[in-house]
């Protein structure tokens, strides 16, 4: 009588699902290596990380999805470890700009709460430092074992330093707020054509009948016109009588007062959408009384602004998706300028505020 054969355990485990013991016998390691190899610890080296990946793909492991959500869970009740340090870099004229810009705060906050709750630390470093160039700052980063960076402050250009080119090559990095070109790299934003598209609604919602939309030009060039675009996406069913031109005017002209006054008067909006903190009082300056002669709002609603009413760019979120943006390309191990750039847009929402109100129907005044 022929004895029945018994499946061997290097093969098939009893359900019949590849096991991490059998990737262990095959890549000659411990299943405990095999474990963290395939989670991308740092504490196992990059060949055998390496070796334990390229196994698991021949034999065809899949990780269990219910497993590994319970095994998150049982890691998140223990002590973060420390796992490596990021470099977060300021592209902004202000050297100081993480801390007292309107805005980036929020950005370098929300990223730096993300990190820390999962064992990265951070070093910052101003990109515009006379004493800083590409060479010595990828020493830093040889010597600090820094393997990736995000960039924040971007908000005069769209384009990178060019004398930082050989990080962009060397290392995976984000950039938080803007696309940018030459190079293109991988990037975190609110959702800059949704933002002006809801804010429309808002105050159409209200009664206004003729929004208009002032901001400089560049601002718009930044982000490929996604405000222009949002905005005569929103008023394209409004009477052709009621449509308002946009204002493209540059703040720091020397007549720029005249050309907001000469746009007012032309186009008469009853409700101005705006990115410039100035404009409460430079309307006021012009006569106007907010809300009484006109609504305002603010499409990125921030410290300084905070009666307005407007739109929550969630900066903080954002910042937190440029993290996880970044911990996906360290644990696929991508580096340089991507062939496909992705990005990752975050949902502005609405928030009520002094300087609009319910419009009555026959209102003049």
């Amino acid at each position: 009588m022929k004895r029945k054969k018994t499946r061997s355990v290097a093969k098939l485990s009893a359900n019949g699902a590849i096991t991490m013991a059998m990737i262990a016998t095959k890549a000659k390691c411990s299943k405990a290596t095999v474990s963290l190899a395939l989670r991308e610890d740092e504490r196992i080296p990059p060949d055998t990380r390496s070796r334990v990946h390229s196994v698991a793909k021949a034999l065809g492991y899949v990780k269990n999805p219910v497993m590994a959500e319970l095994l998150s869970e049982i890691q998140r009740c223990r002590p973060v470890r420390y796992k490596r340090t990021l470099a977060l870099l300021n592209a902004h004229e202000d050297r100081l700009a993480f801390e007292r810009h309107a805005t980036i705060p929020a950005w370098v906050k929300g990223c730096r709460l993300r990190g820390e709750a999962q064992g990265y630390r951070f070093d910052e470093f101003w990109l515009r430092d006379p004493d800083l160039t590409a060479e010595r700052l990828e020493g830093i980063f040889q010597a600090r074992g820094i393997r990736g960076v995000i960039v924040f402050g971007l908000f005069k250009q769209n384009w990178l330093p060019r004398e930082y080119d050989p990080i962009w090559r060397r290392y995976p990095a984000i950039v938080a707020g803007v696309r940018t070109h030459a190079p293109t790299l991988s990037f975190c934003s609110v959702d800059h054509h949704e933002c002006v598209l809801e804010a429309v609604a808002r105050v159409r919602a209200l009664g206004y009948r003729r929004p208009g939309l002032f901001l400089d030009g560049a601002i718009d060039r930044l982000v490929d016109g996604r405000f222009t675009a949002g905005f005569m996406t929103g008023v394209a069913d409004l009477p052709q009588s009621d449509r308002v031109r946009p204002l493209d005017a540059s703040v720091k002209h020397e007549r720029f007062l005249e050309t907001l006054e000469s746009w007012m008067r032309r186009e008469t909006p009853d409700v101005v959408l705006t990115i410039h903190n100035e404009t409460f009082g430079w309307l006021e300056n012009l006569g106007y009384r907010v809300p009484r002669d006109l609504g305002l709002v603010h499409l990125e609603r921030n410290r300084t602004v905070m009666h307005w009413a407007g739109m929550e760019q969630h900066n903080d979120i954002a910042g937190e998706c440029a993290l996880d943006m970044l911990i996906t390309m360290l644990l696929n191990r991508e580096s340089g300028v991507p062939v496909y750039a992705r990005a990752m847009q975050v949902s502005a929402t609405w928030t009520d505020g002094t300087t609009v109100r319910v419009q009555t129907v026959n209102r003049t005044g």
